[in-house]
């Protein structure tokens, strides 16, 4: 194991100046996946479960859902929330129990709603309503981008260090490019989110700019209508 005194920020930034690893870049079809950006994890100030990094979090992330509409690509929206027993949380719902607890988020309840900020069109946009870290892991999302022949993946959310790397993993491993856009992205501390966009750039995606990811999705072809 290399020893070393410097930050995850520090590694990151160092990763980003002298990127190893080529990039997987965009394919033909690529969708929008945006991991819980609902209250319980937006709402700073209301909820002790809330965070914020890149203050402009949101708006980053509904210029890109509107690009993707644009050229008639995916956008999935995902929020995790539980029955009234929260016993569909499974054993991660064991660790505590109190009112800020996982599986105390309950479905209506104002901690499930997404954020009021964000521009989620309810005709075209998916809706995915997940129980565990991965946007992939017992939902339709699979069968939805089969159907799609989605071929490319970018993810925004939250937690980096939880439900967002959880995700790249998983569609990185079903062979999906994949791509983060780093201001789209945050966690709770500033250690695990700088850690994990390090990791995920090392091994698992494309951790860039949004700007560039989307002056890159503006070169990919819109799709062509039904």
């Amino acid at each position: 194991m290399e020893l070393s005194n410097k930050t995850s920020r520090q590694l990151f930034e160092d990763f980003r100046a002298n990127p190893t690893r080529k990039r997987f870049g965009f394919g033909a079809m690529p969708a929008l996946i945006n991991i819980d950006l609902q209250k319980a994890y937006t709402s700073v100030g209301e909820f002790a479960t809330a965070y914020e990094t890149d203050p402009k979090q949101i708006d980053h992330v509904n210029t890109l859902a509107e690009a993707f509409r644009s050229k008639g690509f995916p956008v999935v929206w995902t929020y995790v929330a539980y029955m009234e027993s929260g016993e569909d949380c499974g054993v991660w719902g064991t660790r505590t129990n109190t009112p800020d607890s996982l599986q105390n988020i309950k479905v209506g309840s104002r901690r499930a709603e997404f954020d009021d900020r964000l521009n989620i069109d309810k005709v075209r946009d998916i809706i995915v309503n997940k129980r565990m870290a991965s946007a992939f892991f017992e939902t339709n999302l699979g069968s939805i981008f089969t159907f799609h022949k989605v071929d490319t993946i970018v993810v925004t959310g939250g937690s980096t260090s939880g439900c967002v790397r959880a995700t790249v993993v998983d569609s990185l491993s079903r062979s999906f490019r994949t791509i983060v856009p780093i201001e789209c992205v945050a966690d709770k501390h500033e250690g695990p989110h700088f850690a994990n966009l390090y990791d995920m750039a090392v091994k698992y995606a494309d951790v860039l700019p949004v700007q560039e990811t989307l002056d890159q999705l503006g070169r990919v072809p819109a799709r062509a209508a039904a």
